[in-house]
């Protein structure tokens, strides 16, 4: 049963450490869509790094009321917890006929932590078409570490998405994915807020596991994309497993044994004196 904060199940969490990403589809109504177009062609106030999630936005703007609604929150807390800090965050306006579109990359430098893992939130305030050039992502990505636009040259993989989308849509990703902003076909300007969220507590069973064990889990865990290797495949679900046994605080959880067998280190057997 959900519970009335409105975390998220293990399915839900499985998928996003095996994809990535999390969408919330036409989730914000529509009056704080309005409000939230106008603001940003207005310009956001600088927020410092380390600022308290909670201190850092005003009860009378729409970044705060995004983040009261309860789904939105409760994605938020299942993720990074309460009481996050920000990282940083933008406005990112596509303008009309634009005539250029962002390299491949992944966000600041290369991150290693296999344990641990910032969020960005998308938020779509209106409808975005194929037209618009919406963010581009490459599933299952996030794990593969690169140093921002290592893979810039890169102009197409299969399996990515354009992202489409009706308006007042929440996409949470995990800080490591691959994507870019697409090029702006259309009269009309496409607007983008994102805000990066540092978690300030441990990662371990945030959200509501009443399905912890639910056989669905490790079918997301074990899903495969297809720009995927044959072989180097094994590594991403290896590390995807990693991750959730520390999400989960569960050592023995695998997937097909792929990181039990390579961690396996018998110990020899104390020999016991006789007397």
């Amino acid at each position: 049963m959900r519970t009335s904060k409105h975390l998220l199940t293990s399915v839900e969490v499985a998928r996003f450490v095996a994809q990535g990403y999390l969408r919330l589809d036409g989730v914000v109504p529509p009056e704080l869509n309005e409000r939230a177009v106008a603001a940003l062609d207005e310009g956001l106030p600088h927020v410092a790094y380390g600022t308290p999630l909670s201190a850092a936005f005003g009860q009378d703007t729409f970044v705060h009321a995004l983040l009261a609604l309860p789904v939105v929150a409760g994605a938020v807390e299942s993720l990074v917890g309460p009481g996050p800090t920000v990282d940083h965050h933008a406005v990112h306006v596509r303008e009309p006929h634009e005539g250029h579109a962002q390299d491949l990359h992944a966000d600041a430098i290369i991150d290693v932590r296999p344990d641990a893992f910032d969020i960005q939130l998308m938020y779509y305030p209106h409808e975005v078409t194929a037209a618009m050039g919406g963010t581009l992502s490459v599933p299952g990505s996030h794990l593969r570490r690169i140093n921002e636009t290592d893979i810039g040259r890169v102009q197409n993989l299969r399996g990515q998405t354009r992202l489409t989308c009706p308006a007042g849509t929440v996409v949470l990703v995990h800080h490591g994915i691959w994507h870019s902003g697409r090029r702006n076909d259309t009269e009309r300007r496409r607007h983008m807020y994102k805000l990066r969220l540092n978690p300030t507590v441990p990662q371990v069973r945030l959200w509501d596991t009443a399905d912890l064990h639910d056989p669905a889990v490790t079918a997301e865990l074990a899903t495969a994309f297809p720009w995927y290797e044959q072989a180097t495949a094994r590594l991403e679900i290896h590390n995807r497993v990693l991750l959730w046994r520390a999400l989960t605080g569960d050592d023995l959880f695998d997937v097909d044994h792929w990181v039990t067998r390579v961690t396996n280190r018998p110990t020899r057997p104390t020999r016991r004196s006789h007397v």
